[in-house]
Order: structure tokens, then C-alpha cells, then sequence
């Protein structure tokens, strides 16, 4: 069956047919997730509520892309779960640890182990920096930069126009950017370099 054939039997009930869409897009789902709550527990909250929400409503859905569709529930759901935690904020020191896997855009299976060692180191103080953007800086980000979107596909997801996606991406690429050059000595020396040659 292909996805077209999941979600039409997924829709008279089929539970066996959403599970095949939920493994085809569980691991996105969680990566913006993650890359939008910066917790791991979170984030895989958020996906499992986003999928258990999108197997109540997937009877609304007409057609188009359904990855966009799925993914405005994700992070919909994270927005949701910002909001609770503003209300009842808690910190974690586990919290803190980026895990090898969150982006699959990032994997690269050919590297060294210095490679990877400086990739991870990378990737962790980009995340702290992300986390210091606002919300909606934060999702466009994550799904242009990290996960590789165009501005129509973001724009489906979070249900904005294309100009406030522009918008939104570059006034987060600007403010990321000045996070990284004041903490430049947190980078790995070979990407602090390469940001000190383009200031």
C-alpha cells in the first residue's frame, strides 16, 4: 500500500494503516519537536500527543500534502506545550544533552569519530543558541535550516503567509548568528574560524 492508500483506510478506522504513517513520520515529527522544545521528554510528548491528536482528526483531512498536515499538528503541539510550561516552568540538567540522532539532516555515516565528536559539539551549542530565539523564530528555523523545507512547505505547515516566513527566518538567522559570535569560543576551532573570517 502506498501513503495515498494508508490515510483513505486509515480514515474508515484502519488502525494498522495510520501505524505505517506514524513510522513513516515519527522520527521527523520528533526532530522539529525536538528542535523546537530542546528536550528530549518533550519532544517526544509533543509527537505522541500530535499523532494521537492527528489519528482523531484525520477524517478532516481533504488531500495535499499530508506530511505538511502532520507536521502543523506537531507543532502545534509544541506550541501548546510552551505555553504549559510557561505557566509551570521546571529545569532539567538532562535536558541539556543533545542526542546523536535528532536530525537526520546532520547524519553522516562516512565520518571520523573527530568528525562526529566536533559535529555533536556543534550541534549542542546550536541548540542552547536556538533556544534563545522567540517561538516563531525558532519553528521556521527548524524547519528550513535543519530539516531542509521550502517557504511554501513551512508556510503550509505553520499556517502563515510565505512573506512572514521570510521574514520570520531571517530575523532568527540574524539574531542565531549574533548569539554564535558572542559565544564563538563555545564552537569547535575549526567553525570558530570560519565565523570569525565572515565578521
Amino acid at each position: 500500500m502506498d501513503e495515498k492508500a494508508w490515510i483513505a483506510a486509515a480514515q474508515k478506522g484502519d488502525v494498522h494503516a495510520f501505524n505505517n504513517l506514524v513510522r513513516s513520520y515519527q522520527r521527523i515529527a520528533y526532530n522539529i519537536a525536538y528542535r523546537i522544545l530542546g528536550e528530549t521528554e518533550s519532544a517526544a510528548d509533543a509527537t505522541q500527543d500530535a499523532f494521537i491528536s492527528a489519528f482523531h482528526a484525520i477524517g478532516q483531512f481533504r488531500g495535499g500534502s499530508f506530511r505538511s498536515w502532520i507536521l502543523r499538528i506537531v507543532t502545534n503541539e509544541c506550541y501548546d506545550q510552551l505555553r504549559r510550561k510557561r505557566r509551570r516552568p521546571e529545569d532539567s540538567l538532562d535536558d541539556l544533552v543533545v542526542e546523536p540522532d535528532h536530525s537526520d539532516m546532520m547524519a553522516d555515516h562516512q565520518e571520523m569519530p573527530e568528525e562526529h565528536a566536533m559535529r555533536m559539539e556543534l550541534g549542542e551549542v546550536i541548540q542552547r543558541n536556538l533556544m534563545e530565539l522567540p517561538e516563531d523564530q525558532r519553528v521556521v528555523i527548524a524547519l528550513a535550516d535543519i530539516q531542509g523545507y521550502s517557504y511554501e512547505e513551512i508556510a503550509q505547515i505553520t499556517g502563515v503567509a510565505i512573506g512572514t516566513v521570510k521574514s520570520r527566518l531571517n530575523r532568527g538567522r540574524t539574531r542565531l548568528r549574533e548569539l554564535l559570535l558572542r559565544q564563538r569560543e563555545l564552537l569547535p576551532a575549526a567553525y570558530r574560524l570560519m565565523i570569525e573570517q565572515t565578521t
